[in-house]
């Protein structure tokens, strides 16, 4: 099990689904095959936590019960209605494959693990309306108000292969009216399952309830890609009067090959929330393996929930999220190191810190100016201005300005080892272009694991040094590139580099030049995650 993340693991668990803060619980359903480790019979599973990383299993919330569900109970969202009620609309796969939405709701509002769900008699209240495929129609959002009072949401589909969100206002979410207009369109996108949409705000670090809209508000659209399974979203302007929305950047638009993403490594189907708590927006994304199926079902689980994050707008550039692991991550912080290093081209240089399988580490880097200075004055040196983390090699292939960071769980030889690190391009405008990159191309002498580089272009605004956090849990990397603007997580299958025998080393593969970096690292613990008692519905909260 995954302890440091506070990892959701199930048999296999993927889609977060309703996540929701209620009566001092922070609620989390999920995806889940109770029979296999294999994707099949899914029901929604359900963990309770008082503080998003030390959880409680509950029984499960829903299971395939009835004619509209009978092939499964899947994705869904939760709203609080103007009562402090809940309502659930999540996707059914009916006795004859057909894909339609139900209503749930608690059985009892005073429990405050919300243990029992009534389904709506009435269900289905949704089907799939002419011209739109019976397998094509799923994963319903959290409603938002309109300014006419009603409350709208947005479905994913697509006609032939262009992705849409379907737009349906309702006052009682019984019955429905839909929209002739789409909330959202791209070509050539296909299917758009699990989509997102909220508000975020321009000018404050703040996460905005999902029915804000206003003069300093931008609203994200968020799809999951079924041909590609990447997550992609794109940031633009929501019109109310007629339910559209209309992106800041078309080239960038949602579902293109290079439009934004929340995570360049593994990382699907993710679900925010509005934490009306601590007033924060939390993203969850479902973190899938990278080995082969036998391997799971041989080990009986797959699939795991990554650290759940804080997701605003980048109020600096205004044209990127900002995401960061949830601060309740570090009440897992044990005892910590603090290092200031200075590494020349070629170096690697091992980090004492003991067992590295469970670490965090946050980290600045600064290139030592006279090396910038001289690649700036010699036009001789211009690196690939097509540069891609992806593409270009890994970190093994040397440039003037990198690659250089840490090589995580690695083996005490580097037999194993996942490099996280920055890359740093000169283009032809003599402008400095960075790149956040995680290679996992030695993670593991296993054979039947994908191993992949992954990673993106990172903005880097004029005065910020280059800083990078990550987050160790034995099988998975999260790396956060300059406070969360670029995010790769990573699945990895390390044989030698386990347990007592991790280590942690800093490199700098640069050819011409030198790296300080400071850097401190924190031991952490486990979050012992186990199914709740009756000793636990009034523990104490630990934020």
């Amino acid at each position: 099990m995954a302890s440091v993340n506070g990892n959701i693991l199930a048999s296999p668990s993927s889609d977060p689904n309703g996540p929701l803060f209620y009566k001092g619980w922070y609620h989390f359903f999920y995806q889940y095959n109770p029979n296999a480790a294999v994707w099949g019979d899914i029901v929604w599973g359900h963990a309770v936590s008082k503080d998003l990383i030390h959880w409680l299993y509950l029984p499960l919330a829903m299971v395939p019960d009835q004619w509209y569900d009978a092939n499964g109970v899947w994705t869904g969202s939760a709203t609080f209605l103007d009562d402090g009620s809940i309502v659930m609309l999540y996707t059914g796969s009916t006795d004859k494959f057909v894909q339609v939405q139900n209503l749930a709701y608690p059985e009892d509002l005073s429990d405050p693990l919300l243990l029992k769900w009534t389904k709506y008699s009435g269900n289905p209240v949704l089907v799939p309306p002419p011209g739109i495929g019976a397998k094509d129609f799923r994963d319903p959002t959290t409603a938002w108000k309109t300014s006419a009072g009603k409350w709208r949401i947005t479905i994913g589909s697509k006609i032939n292969r262009t992705g849409i969100s379907l737009v349906y206002d309702t006052t009682d979410f019984k019955t429905y009216e839909k929209h002739d207009t789409l909330l959202h369109q791209v070509p050539n996108t296909g299917m758009w399952e699990c989509v997102d949409f909220y508000p975020v705000s321009k000018t404050k670090v703040k996460g905005l309830d999902t029915s804000v809209n206003g003069p300093d508000v931008k609203h994200i659209i968020k799809a999951s890609m079924d041909d590609t399974r990447i997550d992609h979203y794109a940031i633009g302007t929501y019109y109310d009067s007629n339910a559209t929305w209309v992106p800041d950047n078309p080239i960038i638009d949602v579902g293109i090959s290079i439009a934004l993403r929340y995570d360049y490594g593994k990382f699907y189907a993710s679900k925010t929330f509005y934490d009306q708590h601590k007033g924060r927006r939390i993203l969850w994304g479902w973190i899938g393996e990278s080995d082969s199926e036998s391997a799971d079902v041989q080990k009986g689980w797959s699939s795991v929930q990554g650290i759940p994050r804080t997701v605003v707008l980048d109020t600096k550039t205004g044209k990127n999220l900002v995401q960061w692991p949830v601060k309740e991550i570090e009440s897992l912080r044990l005892t910590s190191k603090k290092f200031h290093m200075k590494v020349g081209p070629g170096t690697v240089v091992p980090v004492e810190v003991g067992p590295a399988a469970q670490l965090d580490i946050e980290a600045e880097f600064k290139i030592k100016k006279d090396n910038l200075e001289v690649i700036f004055g010699d036009d001789s040196v211009t690196d690939d201005k097509e540069f891609s983390c992806e593409t270009s090699g890994g970190s093994t292939v040397r440039g003037a300005l990198g690659p250089f960071g840490f090589s995580v769980l690695a083996d005490q030889s580097l037999s194993e080892q996942t490099p996280v690190y920055f890359y740093v391009t000169k283009g032809k405008d003599s402008k400095l272009k960075t790149f956040f990159c995680t290679d996992t191309s030695r993670s593991t002498k296993a054979n039947d694991v994908v191993k992949p580089v992954y990673g993106s272009f990172v903005p880097v605004l004029k005065g910020e040094k280059l800083t990078m956090r990550i987050l160790l849990d034995h099988s998975i990397v999260e790396a956060f590139g300059q406070g969360g603007r670029t995010c790769i997580t990573s699945r990895v299958y390390p044989t030698k580099a386990i347990y007592g025998a991790t280590k942690l080393f800093l490199f700098n593969n640069a050819i011409d030049a030198t790296v300080t970096a400071s850097f401190r690292v924190w031991q952490m613990n486990g979050a012992f995650i186990r199914p709740y008692s009756a000793d636990d519905v009034d523990a104490p909260s630990r934020t």
